[in-house]
């Protein structure tokens, strides 16, 4: 019996996901448990697993292309099963076992392009319109290229490939035989078209000191994020330091003695977590959104963990932290950076924060600029410990000095009010241990 596999919906806020990857292609066999295709959100990538064992039918969607949620994606089944009722855009789907001259996957839309090799019976040779619009762009020699898409289907990867080899045409040379062209950057001109074969294959593509690579879907977020929020807002950043001696004293407590209670992992940054929590309900208006007619205030701390992962930088939020201990927070902290790192947060744990944290300190950084997320009303930059020196009682000592850069927007913060945060988050850092006692 033939089943249709879903684009799973991930979240209740994404309404559609990017196909990144199919580790099963038609025609496979596939088992239980075998990963089909790996997809991505905006923010999260995730991998499909085949739920029932069989053949793949028919694939409807080529990588990179952008599936809304709960549509059917491919079919499994019994090799010759009908499967077109399962298509969604209404088409016929062909049988597995057919020729791969059969009709490609009705929903990418198939244009064809005038091309010299691998030719149809009409001369035409199939295109994706994704591909068909880079090579356009790009004067890439679609000749020379060599398809790797469904049905002997050229995509976007295989006009990268001829782009990235070099293997382009001049507009007027585009319907001529090509080889590796004399123009700029390896591109087949007129003359290369009228000269003789043999000196057409004689000239070498030169060879590329620079390599271009696609943004991936979390870049382009993150993007648009930053730029959203350094053009559209008034930032303006406070630097300040304060004495780290007792969270350093009291973090060694915990690691050597905290087993018993589970604490032995918590961080300076869970502490400075912690503090934020309990001391921006006193400053509302940096616990806020700005919105276009209206700041909304919250009542609760939902905080934003700035989080460095491979696919770039990712923000989850630990909700209602103004209610947790410090060992919740610090649990739920190394959960959903667990989770970003490793691709699998809900992307609802990625919306909704009234304050973000983040923390540079382990890097060596001493100062920076954070960059608000919108529409949030600030954001704080945890720098590193450094060494500073201070008179006490005429005597001239040293202490461990940690940073904290706060970024607010000044059209809904003023600066002393901002000042005033810091000032007493400053206060609270230093005697944590009484905090802990509130």
């Amino acid at each position: 019996m033939a089943t249709p596999v879903i684009m799973p919906r991930q979240g209740q806020s994404v309404e559609s996901c990017i196909i990144a990857e199919w580790k099963k292609k038609k025609g496979d066999t596939v088992e239980i448990g075998d990963v089909l295709f790996s997809y991505e959100t905006d923010k999260a990538s995730f991998e499909e697993t085949a739920k029932v064992g069989g053949t793949m039918l028919e694939v409807f969607f080529e990588e990179g292309d952008d599936v809304p949620c709960l549509l059917n994606v491919c079919v499994i089944g019994t090799p010759g099963e009908d499967c077109s009722e399962f298509n969604p855009n209404g088409g016929d789907a062909a049988p597995a076992e057919e020729a791969p001259a059969a009709a490609a996957p009705v929903a990418a839309p198939v244009v064809t392009a005038e091309v010299t090799k691998s030719e149809s019976s009409d001369g035409k040779v199939a295109i994706s319109p994704r591909a068909k619009n880079l090579a356009e762009r790009a004067c890439a020699d679609l000749s020379q290229a060599a398809p790797t898409g469904p049905h002997g289907r050229i995509i976007e990867r295989d006009v990268e490939k001829l782009i990235a080899e070099g293997k382009t045409t001049t507009y007027a040379a585009s319907g001529a035989t090509a080889g590796n062209g004399t123009g700029i950057g390896g591109r087949t001109t007129t003359a290369d078209a009228e000269a003789p074969a043999t000196a057409s294959a004689a000239a070498a593509a030169p060879e590329m000191d620079y390599e271009d690579v696609k943004l991936t879907n979390i870049r382009k977020v993150i993007a648009k994020s930053m730029h959203a929020s350094l053009s559209g807002m008034a930032q303006l950043t406070l630097n300040t330091s304060f004495d780290a001696t007792a969270i350093m004293a009291y973090r060694k407590i915990l690691k050597n003695n905290g087993e018993a209670m589970g604490m032995e992992k918590v961080t300076l940054n869970d502490m400075i977590l912690f503090a934020v929590s309990r001391v921006i309900l006193n400053h509302k208006d940096l616990n806020a959104h700005f919105l276009d007619d209206k700041m909304r205030i919250f009542n609760n701390v939902h905080l934003g963990v700035a989080t460095d992962t491979e696919r770039g930088l990712m923000v989850p939020t630990v909700f209602n932290a103004n209610k947790l201990s410090l060992k919740e927070i610090s649990d739920q902290t190394k959960n959903v950076c667990g989770m970003c790192r490793t691709g699998s947060c809900s992307p609802d744990l990625l919306k909704d924060g009234t304050f973000t944290v983040t923390n540079l300190g382990s890097l060596g950084i001493e100062s920076f600029t954070p960059v608000i997320n919108p529409p949030q009303t600030a954001i704080l930059g945890v720098d590193t410990v450094t060494t500073k020196v201070r008179e006490v009682n005429g005597n001239i000592t040293t202490y461990p000095a940690m940073g904290l850069s706060l970024t607010f927007d000044h059209r809904a913060v003023d600066g002393a009010p901002a000042a005033r945060f810091l000032k007493e988050l400053c206060t609270a850092l230093e005697n944590f241990t009484m905090l802990l006692g509130k």
